[in-house]
């Protein structure tokens, strides 16, 4: 299933113009507010008609010079940023809603399962927690049998142990409904621990995309993500857990200790490493408190008009990012091809940026 979208719209003093391919799995949309994602949405939804437009879904044209499909007609499914339940509706009531437009429910019980909603079905949206609605709301779209699933800023309203609470059902969502989602956020760790492609915009224009793991490491997108939540996505293997609470990762460069993963022995899990968080040795250190040490390759050096500079690296096939100092580039002899050694403590992963799906 693969969607394609080419267009261009005027709105406000915004000029959209992208071209982009989400093919399966979770595409990301990231940009600050007022990039133009929700318009980019809003248009692959049929709620609004760009000024020129190239979208189709598997084959199905939605716009061309000549075409504007009706929305009820796009088999798409939209998750808001607020849940948009009928207040005067049961949980059950609006689930059951999906289906009035000619959709057949698919897999119901399954999907009130896996979303842990069937305590939730007698219940009125008003005494539904925030994240319980957002759970509804999936669970809505997903009985209207979508080809594909949009989702706009749908744990903007939460807080934090909120969007704790709903991220993990989104990790499942992801592997189980098998549905394509273009998932729209200016929250990095949102991102990390769900998308599989991801599509910077700024100003209406894509600066960059590609698989997840390449763009999040890559330099250039320091300025768009933010210098203090830029940083790297790896994947490991769960290896063992200790009785200290350690738990021991197989990355590609080597073995890593972690604390707060929660995945059983064997997982594969995902996890995000903060640029600022990766030091660099010209030798591989000994006598440091900190236990994680990983060889690497220098593959390119960013640095601007501050003090700082982020060092691209490769570990074992891997994408790493560190965050130093223009003086250490300089004090070090930082060059590309170098084989250095990073090193990074255990306690700066955090837990929520440990996921237990490695995709």
């Amino acid at each position: 299933m693969t969607l394609l979208v080419a267009m261009t719209h005027r709105a406000g003093d915004l000029t959209l113009d992208v071209q982009f391919e989400a093919g399966p799995g979770v595409t990301a949309l990231f940009g600050r507010s007022g990039a133009g994602k929700t318009t980019i949405v809003n248009a692959v939804a049929g709620l609004l008609r760009p000024d020129q437009a190239k979208i189709s879904l598997n084959g199905t044209v939605f716009n061309s010079a000549r075409t504007c499909l009706a929305p009820h007609k796009r088999r798409v499914g939209y998750v808001f940023q607020d849940a948009r339940l009928f207040p005067h509706l049961t949980v059950a009531q609006n689930l059951d809603y999906a289906t009035r437009f000619g959709a057949k429910p698919k897999g119901r019980d399954h999907i009130i399962e896996m979303l842990d909603i069937a305590g939730l079905l007698a219940r009125q949206p008003a005494s539904l927690s925030g994240g319980e609605r957002q759970r509804v709301a999936l669970g809505r779209a997903l009985l209207a049998a979508p080809e594909l699933l949009l989702m706009d800023e749908p744990l903007a309203a939460l807080d934090g142990p909120r969007k704790a609470e709903i991220l993990p059902y989104l990790e499942r969502l992801k592997s189980e409904a098998a549905v394509p989602i273009l998932y729209v956020s200016h929250a990095v760790d949102e991102v990390a621990r769900l998308a599989d492609h991801m599509v910077l915009l700024s100003g209406g224009q894509i600066v960059r995309q590609g698989p997840l793991f390449d763009v999040m490491a890559d330099p250039a997108a320091i300025p768009l993500l933010g210098v203090r939540e830029a940083g790297a996505v790896l994947r490991g293997t769960v290896v063992k857990h200790g009785a200290d609470g350690l738990s021991t990762l197989q990355l590609a460069a080597g073995p890593i200790q972690l604390l707060g993963v929660l995945a059983p022995v064997g997982a594969e899990i995902r996890l995000r490493v903060l640029a600022q968080d990766v030091l660099l040795s010209l030798e591989r250190p000994t006598g440091l408190s900190a236990q994680n040490i990983l060889p690497v390759t220098v593959t390119s050096i960013r640095t601007g008009d501050g003090p700082g500079a982020a060092i691209a690296l490769n570990a074992e096939g891997d994408a790493l990012l560190s965050r130093v100092t223009a003086r250490a580039v300089s004090s070090m002899g930082l060059h590309q091809g170098q084989q250095l050694f990073a090193i990074l403590k255990a306690t700066s992963v955090a837990q929520s940026a440990i996921s237990a799906q490695a995709g």
